[in-house]
């Protein structure tokens, strides 16, 4: 027996898309399998490290827990979403300037949490941005420097508004 699929109507990056997904498909297989945009990983497939986090209507979620059938409407930027004219974004260039990419497994995923948390609060202090990257998993760094990175940003953004 064929296995069900559905048609959903999703904005990728800023592209309109009719798809076919299967029942079984997540978010993640979806971008990473289908689509090819392999900048978001897969980690741990249980909702747990972050990894696979894009941005959905906004708001970071983890890709690899969200049925691609529910899509339907919705809006997803992933890492490769967020560049600006094939340049790295503020964001994105604070995380190379500060040192915060080591073997870079999970720097999608906290990119992706941090533009989240900057959209809604362009000035947050260092417990804020902690917090609003308590989902996401690094094996490698400490934090330390992702935590400078967030906050430099955040202030280059600033600069860029005032200046």
């Amino acid at each position: 027996m064929a296995e069900e699929e559905f048609s959903v109507n999703v904005t990728i990056n800023g592209t309109p898309m009719s798809l076919q997904v299967r029942r079984k498909w997540t978010l993640l297989y979806l971008v990473r399998e289908v689509l090819g945009l392999t900048g978001t990983k897969y980690g741990c497939g249980t909702n747990d490290c972050g990894a696979c986090k894009v941005l959905v209507d906004g708001k970071a979620v983890n890709s690899c827990v969200i049925p691609a059938k529910n899509l339907d409407g919705k809006c997803v930027v992933t890492i490769e979403g967020l560049q600006e004219n094939g340049q790295l974004n503020i964001l994105q260039q604070a995380f190379v300037d500060a040192g915060a990419i080591q073997c870079g497994f999970c720097t999608p995923g906290m990119i992706i949490s941090a533009t989240a948390l900057l959209r809604e609060n362009p000035d947050p202090s260092e417990e804020e941005i902690r917090k609003a990257l308590d989902g996401n998993l690094c094996r490698c760094t400490g934090y330390v420097n992702i935590v400078k990175a967030v906050a430099l940003a955040a202030e280059r953004m600033k600069e860029q508004n005032h200046g």
